[in-house]
């Protein structure tokens, strides 16, 4: 009779412990995501703002494509900077 409910407890247990890590690996997965996510869009903005500035000077300077195109590059370099100092971060 012990014997029956030590099993059936060691049973039980076992089935908690499959249980718990699943769930673990399934929210790693969706924090791994929102990080990905959220590197993406900070590189994305970067380069959409810095765009956005240097169409505005242009048109307000006359230079059509050149204040558009050195924006738009320092846009890309604050962006990659952005995403590494994040995954430096996220290192610590």
């Amino acid at each position: 009779m012990d014997e029956e409910k030590f099993k059936t407890r060691l049973k039980i247990a076992k089935n908690k412990i499959d249980s718990n890590k699943n769930d673990k690996n399934k929210s790693n997965h969706r924090s791994y995501l929102g990080i990905a996510f959220k590197m993406s869009t900070e590189l994305v903005s970067a380069v959409v703002v810095g765009t956005i500035i240097g169409f505005i000077l242009d048109n307000w300077f006359g230079t059509k494509p050149w204040l558009i195109l050195l924006f738009f590059f320092l846009g890309v370099i604050t962006g990659i900077l952005n995403v590494i100092r994040s995954a430096k971060k996220m290192n610590k």
